[in-house]
């Protein structure tokens, strides 16, 4: 990450105008406000960063990153997905200033996190914005970013961090970058004969590929035809588990849904839960999963009404090296896991065990061909399967150094993903030796989010002690806690 913010690869620029399947399938799925996929994360900073040099910072990455000056644009009669085109971009509406109202905590910052979750984005316009709240207690700031799935998973998201941040307080001199070319709407014949050859390249590269795999295929079938047909049976029941719809949600109490959503941030030391989860030989992700679990047998309980096992949805990387930066490159896995085992050590066993296979799914490289097959479906389809989603449990690796945004340095990074349906998202994102964890709650789902967030400290610390821990997981700063609706 060098000081003048370089990327390694200008996202954007390769993969054509029209957006990837799994990127189309975010986008289309805000046709059921349940289902919104936004990004929310805030960045939280020590001071008050310099905000004109951090403005024009922001309006080269645009140009590095023209994808963030683009808005998207239907195909007539849903002939490919949606294309992007260039809108009139106007930084000013894409980067906001505002001093941070009383009583100026981060709790302040929060409420206009949740604020920001609830709401859905302007389609005339890029779908990013970015508010720099000043002002906070001891001349603390915030900025609070909000972009839309469709624009960058998770990882994609860290990529484009060199855009914004710097890792010296001094920001070294920029480069300057011209205005890309604009790439304006197109009439409906532009967009219909675009769709056409957008649609024609994709299958010429699809006979290219299938081409290239059909020799090894062929004399893999000859070689070994009993081994062949159990893997073709075991691709195809993969796949089956991908889209097969569910009548219900394993959780008897978590079982509303709605458009109110209910924020919780905890923070945990990094070395702390890797050293927990070596303890029986699982991952970091085993960890984080297990202790998430933990809070929900202890959530269950507190109701009085004990569960065996719930379904979760893990995003699950598909990001290769030399792949573009932003964009997505993630599946959507849906398995159970369990929960109501006590012992803390053997439910990170068994969850370790069902992470990785998971991850070793036959269907995972069909990935995209499904995203399609999905945005061909009705939205109330696609629906049924991620609203009776207990619960989503996401884990971004983060940076490990500290940053600085216009001279102020970055104290704690935390997002808050998208529920998409489940009763709640917790988003682990590792910064500087420290896990920031963001937990959005459906408030139909859990109406009491304090109770939760509670529970799901003391599951962290029941595995934490796995690893010999004694510090205690807590608030970001003491007056940071759960915001609630109103």
């Amino acid at each position: 990450m060098g000081s003048d913010g370089a990327p390694a690869a200008r996202p954007g620029a390769a993969g054509g105008h029209y957006m990837g399947n799994a990127d189309a399938l975010a986008w289309s799925m805000e046709q059921d406000p349940g289902l919104r996929s936004t990004i929310l994360a805030v960045a939280w900073l020590a001071g008050r960063p310099d905000a004109e040099m951090f403005a024009a910072r922001l309006e080269r990455a645009t140009r590095l990153a023209p994808r963030f000056r683009q808005r998207p644009l239907a195909s007539p009669g849903h002939l490919a997905t949606p294309r992007w085109v260039d809108t009139e971009f106007d930084l000013g509406f894409h980067f906001r200033r505002m001093e941070a109202p009383a009583p100026r905590t981060r709790d302040t910052v929060l409420e206009i996190v949740r604020t920001e979750a609830m709401e859905a984005f302007d389609p005339t316009r890029p779908l990013w914005v970015l508010t720099l709240v000043e002002g906070l207690v001891d001349d603390e700031a915030a900025l609070v970013m909000k972009v839309h799935h469709s624009l960058t998973d998770g990882i994609g998201g860290m990529q484009l961090a060199p855009l914004l941040f710097d890792t010296t307080p001094e920001a070294g001199p920029l480069e300057p970058v011209p205005v890309p070319a604009p790439d304006p709407a197109p009439g409906v014949a532009g967009l219909v004969w675009g769709a056409f050859l957008h649609n024609a390249r994709r299958v010429t590269g699809a006979v290219r590929d299938g081409a290239g795999r059909l020799v090894p295929a062929l004399s893999e079938t000859l070689l070994h035809p009993v081994r062949t047909t159990f893997d073709t049976l075991a691709t195809v029941g993969s796949v089956g588990r991908f889209v097969r719809p569910v009548a219900d949600t394993l959780s008897p109490v978590m079982t509303g849904r709605s458009l109110e959503r209910a924020l919780g941030h905890l923070e945990v030391d990094l070395t702390d839960l890797k050293r927990a989860g070596a303890t029986v030989g699982g991952t970091l992700n085993d960890a984080f999963v297990a202790s998430v679990t933990g809070g929900m047998r202890r959530y269950h309980e507190h109701h009085g009404a004990p569960v065996d096992a719930l379904r979760m949805t893990m995003p699950i990387s598909l990001r290769r090296p030399g792949d573009p930066v932003g964009g997505n490159r993630i599946t959507l896995e849906r398995f159970t896991v369990p929960v109501g085992e006590p012992d803390a050590g053997a439910r990170l066993r068994m969850t370790g065990w069902q992470c990785r296979a998971a991850r070793h799914e036959e269907a995972l490289p069909l990935s995209e061909a499904i995203a399609g097959a999905l945005n061909l479906l009705p939205p109330g389809v696609v629906g049924s399967m991620l609203k009776h989603v207990d619960f989503l449990a996401s884990n971004v690796p983060g940076v490990a150094a500290p940053l600085f945004l216009a001279g102020a340095e970055l104290v704690g990074y935390v997002a808050f993903g998208p529920t998409t349906g489940a009763a709640c998202n917790v988003t682990l994102v590792s910064y500087d030796g420290t896990c920031y964890l963001g937990c959005t709650m459906d408030t139909a789902a859990m109406p009491d989010p304090e109770v939760f967030v509670t529970c799901l400290r003391e599951g962290f610390e029941e595995v934490l002690a796995l690893g010999g821990a004694h510090q205690p997981v807590r608030p970001h700063r003491p007056d940071l806690g759960t915001v609630r609706p109103g």
